[in-house]
């Protein structure tokens, strides 16, 4: 599977991967900040952005698309960050090649099994007629009703493209991300832990990473840190840019 990205600057290789709904430019402006110091590749997973669509959706499968990836660019190592779904893919990654991976970066996300929380998503995309809207204007103004914040929205409706016929469809491929979502939320499986150094950063407002099951994780990942950016929720590098580049320069170098 060929995956979708964008690369900036020069130096050592740096890999970010999006989180669930999301897109390798959801990155692109920290990608810009990092890429002062590091050859930086912002990826689309399979099933979202302009990356292939396929019916297989999990975290083996994204593992062994960033292995392939990083092949045919002749890299053999690299420093990978991920938040939230790409920080589990980049987890799954050090897991099984772990020789690949030389410092990991996680962010808001632990190796736990989640209950869910998307459901009211899933129903308010489905539920939006992608033959009868015109504009994104009227597709915002379909979804309030039941996605109440905007930048949520705002979020979501960047997977909005036009189509050959004029009309709009969806770049992620939205049934098969439903039909999998409890793989998605599931915990991950290793036969050995990751010993390289990784950091894992929490929105202090965010429920994703507990005491609980960052102890857990730690049994996957033991030379691991945890660091908290207060005040911000699980979109810490949307809403929190500077202390978040901060922290993982000081952090790779």
């Amino acid at each position: 599977m060929k995956l979708n990205y964008k690369e900036f600057g020069q130096g050592d290789p740096l890999i970010i991967l999006h989180g669930l709904f999301g897109t390798s430019d959801n990155w692109q402006t920290l990608a810009k900040q990092f890429a002062k110091n590091y050859m930086v590749f912002i990826v689309d997973l399979r099933n979202h952005g302009r990356s292939p669509h396929d019916d297989e959706f999990n975290y083996k499968v994204m593992a062994e698309d960033l292995k392939e990836f990083m092949e045919s660019k002749w890299i053999y190592e690299a420093r990978v960050i991920g938040h939230s779904m790409g920080g589990k893919t980049a987890m799954q990654l050090a897991l099984d090649y772990p020789d690949m991976v030389e410092k990991l970066v996680i962010v808001d996300i632990a190796n736990h099994s989640y209950e869910g929380g998307h459901e009211s998503i899933f129903k308010a995309l489905f539920s939006l007629d992608l033959d009868k809207i015109e504009n994104r204007k009227e597709a915002d103004e379909f979804l309030k009703d039941q996605i109440e914040d905007f930048g949520v929205r705002q979020f979501l409706l960047k997977n909005l493209t036009r189509n050959k016929e004029e009309g709009y469809e969806w770049k992620m491929n939205l049934p098969i991300i439903y039909e999998n979502y409890q793989a998605i939320l599931g915990k991950l499986e290793g036969d050995e832990p990751f010993e390289n150094a990784t950091l894992f950063i929490k929105g202090g407002l965010s429920k994703y990473i507990t005491k609980e099951n960052f102890a857990t994780t730690q049994e996957f990942f033991p030379n691991s840190e945890l660091k908290t950016i207060e005040k911000v929720g699980h979109w810490v590098h949307a809403q929190a840019p500077k202390e978040l580049l901060q922290i993982v320069e000081a952090f790779l170098k």
